[in-house]
């Protein structure tokens, strides 16, 4: 589909280029010919004047370089013409691709996004349905194992709805900025920490806080569930009884936060993919499995762009990873 609509807007472009490319060569012909014209009056009224008996075959000869000019200026236009076809079809192919690959893109990390998705929901849902079909099947079936099929479902649809919430996070217009209100991210951080240090104390990471209480402006549920996915996302690939560091600094009109954690790191090939929805660098960051749609750092991503921020990740296999968030400081 996309290969058509360039080879559309390509064919646009030429004919744009064509139609004032022929538009500027008849304008060209219709100069030269009333020049010439008036030109060839002017020597017949001066010629008229010196000989008025005229010169024989004098007036053949001027009709004869008329024509032969007429003629060569005919050619030029048409070779000029052909170089402008040519050379334009060139660029308007390449200046099509450019202006289409942007929606390229989209549409591609779209129809992977829906086939993603389809994948996450359908693993769950298989597992369900081959649990009941089984026990449908089971003559002896007791109320142990009916409770423990209970069970077993309970957590595939625990698993459906967080899959779906994510989803819908990605999806969610955030609305005016008109609600944001002044925050502080000392609070917003210790709000973060309290749901993420029950998981910190069971591998006995310790999480060391270093921030500064800077001001920002947004919106709290939105930045306190960044900072929760970051935290999250440091724990759960961090090495048991290691420590995790939170810093800021103030860097013109932003404040950044550096979440750095000492865990197995992340491949140089995963890096520039992590923010990608559903990406999962699993067997790069940690021997451990681990639970998860890999939507946490896609829905971070789009927390901070809303909030006109940036995020990117460093890392060294073997030595760990760092997040850094740039937010804009709240105005004074």
């Amino acid at each position: 589909m996309i290969d058509s609509a360039i080879l559309k807007l390509t064919g646009w472009y030429l004919a744009i280029i064509m139609m004032m490319s022929i538009g500027f060569s008849l304008f060209l012909y219709r100069l030269y010919d009333t020049e010439l014209t008036q030109g060839i009056r002017r020597q017949d009224i001066f010629f008229n004047e010196i000989i008025p008996q005229g010169l024989p075959g004098f007036n053949e000869f001027r009709r004869t370089q008329f024509l032969e000019g007429e003629k060569r200026l005919k050619s030029n236009l048409a070779l000029f013409n052909l170089i402008v076809f040519v050379a334009g079809g060139a660029a308007s192919y390449v200046f099509a691709r450019r202006t289409l690959k942007p929606i390229g893109e989209a549409f591609e990390a779209q129809s992977r996004f829906t086939a993603d998705a389809s994948h996450e929901l359908r693993t769950p849902l298989t597992a369900m349905q081959t649990e009941i079909e089984v026990a449908l099947r089971d003559g002896d079936l007791t109320k142990a194992d009916a409770e423990a099929l209970l069970q077993s479902n309970l957590e595939e649809v625990g698993k459906l709805k967080a899959l779906s919430d994510g989803l819908l996070k990605l999806a969610r217009d955030e609305g005016s900025r008109d609600s944001w209100k002044k925050l502080h991210l000392k609070a917003l951080i210790a709000e973060a920490l309290k749901s993420t240090l029950p998981l910190a104390s069971k591998k006995s990471i310790e999480v060391i806080n270093q921030v500064d209480d800077f001001q920002i402006q947004g919106d709290k549920t939105s930045l306190v569930e960044l900072l929760v996915i970051l935290l999250d996302n440091a724990i759960k690939y961090s090495e048991p009884s290691t420590k995790i560091k939170l810093t800021t600094r103030k860097q013109s009109q932003f404040v950044s936060l550096a979440v750095i954690d000492h865990g197995q790191g992340i491949n140089p090939y995963d890096l520039p993919h992590i923010f990608d929805r559903f990406y999962r660098a699993d067997l790069s960051r940690s021997k451990e499995k681990t639970n998860g749609y890999g939507l946490g750092l896609s829905i971070a991503k789009k927390i901070v762009d809303v909030h006109g921020g940036k995020i990117e990740a460093k890392s060294i296999v073997g030595k760990g990873s760092t997040f850094i968030v740039k937010l804009p400081l709240a105005k004074v």
